[in-house]
């Protein structure tokens, strides 16, 4: 069962990166600037006193949607 469950993993992550290859140069350095945009966003808003975790996924979060994405990560963490 692990052994399926590792190929099903594999192959997913053997997708992805083939997808992300096939995607234009120019969209993912957008998306890695994003994130770091996210990332100095959730500093300056820790810096304040929002308490926020500062994590891969609220980065990305923040990065791909802004502040409507910093929203959604302060519920999640104020949920959590």
């Amino acid at each position: 069962m692990s052994t399926i469950l590792s190929y099903l993993v594999a192959i997913a992550i053997l997708i992805i990166f083939l997808k992300l290859i096939s995607l234009p140069f120019r969209i993912i350095i957008r998306f890695i600037i994003n994130s770091i945009i996210g990332g100095i966003i959730l500093v300056i808003c820790s810096y304040f006193g929002i308490g926020i975790a500062i994590e891969w996924w609220t980065v990305v979060l923040t990065g791909l949607f802004g502040i409507p994405g910093l929203v959604i990560a302060v519920i999640i963490t104020i949920l959590m």
